[in-house]
């Protein structure tokens, strides 16, 4: 039987960056009220001619380079953003596939918010595990600041750009394969965070009327109350499921939105201190790019050893929430 391996971790942010002090200059704000709320001091942000497809490519090519595999050995590209080149098509994925030199390879883009990477994660283990591809690239890409409105403070503070990427090839050992993935969805939930205009859902002419619209909006309070009780709850379904103590995790990697709700589900868990990867400080909220984000960070400070486990977390609009069980499994 065909297993799926977790092989490699690449990521890549903007050379920009845009500080608490930056934006207390544009909105009404301080480093104090932004840090105390969210944990976060700065976030990156891409250039104009920078395009999320660019961020992803770069993040790409480290994953690759790390995994020892061939480029023409790549079978399937998925990539996970809010914030694609161009809206409907061509995906993201596809203009990544080119930028690499592939050809004749899958690619496809799916949206689930902050959750993206726990989704395609869960895609690229299926698809091993049946037997229909061997070297999957998964990459997490955004650039949120294209649709962040910065005269809104209740959002601006929260977002920036960034990606990262990670190999997911067949093995058949399966003491380097990804234990499990749980993912889930409530539409119920769908106003909390959104981008209310520029779909089907609203009428063309609209568009011209308020170009705010088309900026994410996020009802922050009830946000945060639904989020700590789902990915509690999540967490310890899928460490119950797989028989599996908090105490046994050696890198717990949440989503990296704000450090209360990372701190609050890591108390509700009895999670120590240096379990936690925290990254929310330097980059903010990445979406889809966070948790590859934060697993490069740790992988970069030689803090991710072979064989590891990671418990893996997140929480997005859809509303959407995932998580998953994977040992670091490096070929070197």
């Amino acid at each position: 039987m065909a297993y799926a391996a977790f092989r490699s971790i690449g990521a890549y942010v903007p050379e920009k960056i845009l500080t608490n002090e930056d934006l207390s200059v544009m909105v009404d704000t301080t480093d104090e009220w932004i840090t105390k709320r969210t944990g976060i001091k700065e976030r990156h942000i891409a250039a104009k001619d920078e395009y999320t497809s660019d961020l992803g490519v770069k993040a790409a090519q480290k994953a690759i380079e790390r995994s020892g595999v061939a480029l023409e050995d790549i079978d399937m590209i998925i990539t996970a953003t809010i914030s694609p080149d161009y809206f409907c098509m061509p995906s993201t994925a596809t203009i990544i596939s080119t930028k690499l030199g592939l050809k004749n390879v899958t690619a496809f883009d799916i949206s689930a918010a902050c959750t993206g990477f726990v989704y395609i994660l869960s895609i690229a283990k299926a698809f091993i595990e049946s037997g229909m591809k061997k070297n999957i690239l998964i990459i997490g890409a955004e650039k949120l600041s294209a649709i962040t409105d910065y005269t809104d403070r209740g959002t601006c503070i929260l977002f920036g750009d960034g990606a990262g990427a990670a190999m997911i090839c067949a093995t058949e050992d399966k003491s380097e394969a990804i234990i499990d993935v749980h993912t889930g969805a409530d539409g119920e939930y769908a106003d909390l965070l959104m981008t209310p205009n520029g779909g089907s859902g609203s009428a063309h002419d609209t568009l011209g009327q308020e170009a705010s619209s088309c900026f994410m909006q996020m009802k922050g309070n009830e946000t945060f109350k639904v989020a700590v009780r789902t990915l509690t709850k999540d967490v310890k379904e899928i460490l119950a499921d797989n028989d599996i103590a908090s105490d046994d995790i050696i890198h717990f990697v949440p989503h990296q939105a704000n450090y209360r709700i990372i701190k609050a589900v890591g108390d509700a868990l009895k999670l120590r201190e240096e379990q936690v990867v925290l990254t929310v400080g330097k980059f903010g909220n990445t979406s889809g790019a966070s948790i590859p984000m934060a697993i490069n960070d740790i992988y970069e400070s030689g803090k991710l050893k072979k064989g590891e486990l990671m418990l893996l977390d997140a929480f997005g609009g859809g509303l959407t929430w995932g998580s998953a069980l994977v040992p670091f499994s490096p070929n070197n």
